[in-house]
Formats: C-alpha cells, sequence, structure tokens
C-alpha cells in the first residue's frame, strides 16, 4: 500500500511535493504505485483555507478562487500509456467532521441573483450532516470526490486553451491558465497549466455523486503514468450542486488502478464513464419515498419561448422550488443551498419541441 498523508495546518502550496491546483502533463508524480495496489490519499477541501470553522459571511465576500482546487498527487501508475483506459477502483471516502457549504457571490448556476456571500458549516456525524445555520435539516451522505482525473497530454493541454480561449471570444464563461496562486508556481507550468474549475476529457471537476464508494471510474489516459490525482471531496450534493458547493470536506481517499490497455484508442472513449453492481447510496435515498418536485420549461420569466433550452428550463425548475422552500419559511440563502446539497435536478423530457422539461426533486425525509 502506498500513500500520501498532508499536514491539515498547511496548504497546498506549502506542500507542493503533495499536490497541485493545476492540470498539467510536467507535474513530477508524488508517489508511484503498480495496478492492484491499494492507494491513500489524503485530500484538502475545494478552497484550501480559505473557508474555516470560523469563517462569517462577510468573511467570504471576495475569497481568493486562484487556489481552487488543491489536488492530491499525482499518482504515477506504473504501466499505464497512452491510449490505455485507467479503471480507478474508488474503495473508500472517509469523511471529515466538519463541512460547509457556501454562497460565492460571481459563482454558481443562479449568480446573478445571488450577490451576497453565505456559508452553511455543517456537522459530519456517521451517515448524516447538519447544521446550525439549517435547523431541522438532516442530510444523508455518500461520500465522494469531486475533482477526479489524470493530467492531460502536451497536446490535449494545447487543445485546451486554444477552444476555451475560442469560447471566451463568443462570450462563454471560461477561467483561463492563470499563474495567480497556482501550484506548482514552477515555470512555464504555472502559466500555461488549466484550471480545475470545469471537467474535460480527463475527468476532472465532474461532481458526480454516484462516484462514491464502489464504483469504478474508467479514464481516458493521456500521459505515461496517467498521473491520477483527487481531491474537492462532498459529502452530500444534489445533481447539479447548484450554488456553486456541495457537502465540501477533506477527507481520505483508498482507490486502486487497473490498467485496460489500448482500450480507450480501441474503443475511442473520449471521456469517462462509470459502473457499480450495488447501490452508490441507500435506495430510500437514491430513490426517495417522500418527495416534492417542481418542473421547469424553455419559456423566459417574460413569456418568451426559447427552443430546447436545457439550461432555462433547469434555471425555472429551481427558482421554483427555492420558491416553495421561501413558502416554509427558509431565506432565499437557505433554500439555495438546500438546493445545492439534496436536490436532485433530472431532464425529464427532451423530444417534444421546443419545450424540454426539467424537475426538480426535493427529498422531503431530510426535514426532521
Amino acid at each position: 500500500m502506498k500513500s500520501i498523508e498532508l499536514d491539515y495546518s498547511k496548504r497546498c502550496a506549502d506542500e507542493p511535493s503533495k499536490g497541485h491546483n493545476r492540470w498539467h502533463p510536467d507535474i513530477p508524480p508524488a508517489v508511484e504505485a503498480d495496478p492492484g495496489e491499494e492507494v491513500v490519499i489524503q485530500t484538502r477541501n475545494a478552497f484550501d483555507g480559505e473557508v474555516t470553522p470560523a469563517s462569517k459571511n462577510e468573511d467570504l465576500r471576495s475569497p481568493n478562487l486562484g487556489v481552487v482546487h488543491p489536488l492530491t498527487g499525482p499518482v504515477y501508475v506504473k504501466g499505464a500509456e497512452p491510449g490505455d483506459l485507467l479503471e480507478c477502483n474508488i474503495l473508500n471516502v472517509e469523511p471529515a467532521k466538519w463541512g460547509f457549504t457556501t454562497i460565492i457571490p460571481g459563482f454558481g448556476f443562479l449568480r446573478d441573483l445571488y450577490t451576497e456571500p453565505y456559508v452553511v458549516h455543517w456537522n459530519i456525524d456517521g451517515d448524516y450532516a447538519e447544521s446550525e445555520q439549517l435547523p431541522g435539516v438532516r442530510v444523508p451522505g455518500a461520500s465522494f470526490m469531486g475533482v477526479i482525473g489524470v493530467a492531460p497530454s502536451r497536446q490535449l493541454l494545447e487543445e485546451t486553451i486554444a477552444r476555451e480561449a475560442e469560447l471566451l471570444s463568443r462570450g462563454g464563461a471560461v477561467l483561463g491558465p492563470d499563474p495567480a496562486g497556482a501550484v506548482p508556481t514552477t515555470e512555464p507550468i504555472a502559466s500555461e497549466a488549466l484550471r480545475t474549475v470545469p471537467p474535460r476529457e480527463n475527468g476532472g471537476n465532474m461532481d458526480i455523486k454516484q462516484l462514491s464508494s464502489g464504483t469504478r471510474l474508467m479514464l481516458p489516459v493521456f500521459t505515461e503514468g496517467a498521473l491520477f490525482s483527487a481531491g474537492d471531496a462532498h459529502f452530500a450534493q444534489g445533481d447539479s450542486e447548484c450554488c456553486g458547493t456541495a457537502v465540501e470536506m477533506d477527507s481520505t481517499l483508498h482507490v486502486s488502478f487497473r490498467l485496460r490497455k489500448g482500450e480507450a484508442a480501441s474503443r475511442n472513449i473520449r471521456f469517462p464513464i462509470f459502473e457499480r453492481d450495488t447501490y452508490f447510496i441507500r435506495p430510500e435515498t437514491a430513490v426517495p419515498q417522500r418527495f416534492l418536485a417542481t418542473t421547469g420549461m424553455c419559456i423566459d420569466s417574460e413569456g418568451k419561448n426559447q427552443s430546447e433550452d436545457a439550461t432555462l428550463a433547469a434555471r425555472n425548475a429551481l427558482t421554483s422550488m427555492i420558491q416553495l422552500l421561501m413558502e416554509r419559511g427558509w431565506s432565499r440563502e437557505q433554500a439555495y443551498c438546500i438546493c445545492s446539497v439534496a436536490v436532485d435536478l433530472k431532464l425529464s423530457e427532451m423530444v417534444d419541441v421546443p419545450n424540454f422539461v426539467v424537475s426538480a426533486f426535493l427529498p422531503l425525509d431530510i426535514f426532521r
């Protein structure tokens, strides 16, 4: 068994041999592992010390987002080559005792509506998380890594920079390479490495809550050794993570690897895939017996119909759910955070043009 242990009194920049917060093929590995060997990896939460158990709302008005996300690794998997498929067996994700959910101005799906900072502190005890900021709410957990992936190749790095720059020129929301806060600070890595905020072909910030203990994640390999890293652990999350954060926490990841030689190339697998043989969470939680759901369609607030716009439909479903929660006595900030950690957005249908239907499901058993 190999391990990477962190000093949690320090930040990622203080232990650069154990982690990084950018994707780049030239970041040196922190450890090497054989296929089948268990690797134990301690990870820092997404904000790398910008949020602490003492943080108050006003403390989060302008956090340093350049430090997001601190990842532990890379792990060099012996024998991994470009074109392989790296099977990552997620053996366990051990949660910390404290977590948080935040609304950060300028960040999140409804960032135009939520311009003030807000923080929820969670006490994590066994299978549930509770918070003084959300009295009466108890969220069941199934811990998983929000960010999990491998290094891009030099070619993929350059292609990604080019395509995201082109998207930015069209008005897209893009965070390009930025050395401010980068780990490692070594040039040219700091100035050309990819930010960890968006998911890409190499995995990364996918925020897939089904990647809990027992899941097998398959990642295309782009570099020798694959260079696997992980971080940004979540105790619980709704499908969408709408306010920008889930129940964020430190964690300890147990993982092992299997190489599927040449399968990414031979099967033309461009993006991650995953599978499992058991429920990713207790079935009564995954499919709640009691729930409340809202729907959204492609019709804006002024009554104008858009065509096949899943983003608008999701926005309408979420704002409707927030309104229902506010009618039950929650503040708009509390309602937004509840949606982020517990409400699942689902594409109910996307064939009856012009209107897609997105449904937002709120499990009612989270309320005690």
